[in-house]
C-alpha cells in the first residue's frame, strides 16, 4: 500500500494517533518525521498532526511554520503531494501559507473537547471523495484556537471554488466563520485542513467511524495516481 509521513514537532500529541489510524485502516505504513529533518523519505502523503507544537507559544502553529521540515512539506505540496493538516496541523499549514485564512481563539475563550457533527460540503477533493455529500459525520474536536477566520474576499473565493470541505452542523462549537470546519486548497486541491480529528474516529469502538472515509479517499487518490 502507501506510506504516510507524520510530522512530529515538540508538543505534538496526535502523531501516533494519526500513524495508527493510517495503519489500522489498512492504508499502508507510516513514518514519523522529526521537525528538524528536511527529507520526507519518499512518503506518498504527509499528515501534519494535532497537538501543541512548541507549546503554542506566540500563537498556535506560528513557530512550527518555520521548522526545517515545513519548507520540504511546502515544496511537496507545490509539486502536487497530498498534505493533510489536522487541528494544530490545520493551524500550521495556514501559518505556512499552504491554505488561506487563520485559526483564532474560540468564542468564549474556552477549550472545546467533544464529538461534533460535520456536514460534508463537497466530495470534489482527494480527501473527501469517499464521503457522501451532505452526509453528517460525528468526529471529535479538542482545541482552544479553532475558530476559522478569513477576509471577505477569501471567503467569497472559498465558496466560488468549492473549497469548503466541512461545516459544523447542529451547532458551532468555536464560532468559526460560516461554520467552517475544514477547507481544501493547494495547486491541485491537494492540501486540506480541518479542526476535528478524523484519526480519532476510525472505528465504532472509538465512539465513531466518521473519519474513516477521509483515509479511504486518500488511498483511492493515491491508487488512481499510480495508474
Amino acid at each position: 500500500m502507501f506510506t504516510a509521513g507524520v510530522i512530529v514537532f515538540p508538543g505534538s500529541n496526535c502523531d501516533r494517533d494519526a500513524a495508527n489510524a493510517w495503519q489500522e485502516l489498512g492504508c499502508g505504513s507510516a513514518k514519523l518525521l522529526w521537525h528538524r529533518d528536511t527529507d520526507l523519505q519518499g512518503v506518498d502523503m504527509v499528515i501534519v498532526p494535532g497537538g501543541f507544537s512548541y507549546g503554542d507559544a506566540l500563537r498556535a502553529g506560528a513557530i512550527a511554520r518555520f521548522a526545517p521540515i515545513m519548507d520540504t512539506v511546502a515544496k511537496f505540496a507545490q509539486d502536487g503531494g497530498l498534505v493533510m493538516g489536522i487541528c494544530n496541523g490545520f493551524q500550521i499549514v495556514c501559518e505556512a501559507g499552504l491554505l488561506p485564512g487563520a485559526l483564532a481563539r474560540n468564542e468564549g475563550l474556552k477549550f472545546a473537547c467533544k464529538h461534533v457533527d460535520l456536514r460534508v460540503e463537497t466530495v470534489n477533493s482527494p480527501f473527501t471523495r469517499a464521503c457522501e455529500r451532505n452526509a453528517t459525520l460525528s468526529i471529535p474536536i479538542a482545541h482552544g484556537e479553532g475558530r476559522y477566520v478569513c477576509d471577505e474576499a477569501t471567503h467569497a473565493q472559498l465558496i466560488a471554488d468549492d473549497q469548503i470541505l466541512f461545516r459544523y452542523a447542529n451547532g458551532n462549537p468555536n464560532g468559526s466563520q460560516d461554520d467552517i470546519a475544514g477547507i481544501v486548497g493547494g495547486p491541485n486541491r491537494n492540501v486540506m485542513g480541518m479542526m476535528p480529528h478524523p484519526e480519532r474516529a476510525t472505528r465504532v469502538g472509538l465512539g465513531s467511524a466518521g473519519g474513516a472515509c477521509l483515509f479511504r479517499g486518500i488511498v483511492a487518490t493515491l491508487t488512481e495516481d499510480q495508474v
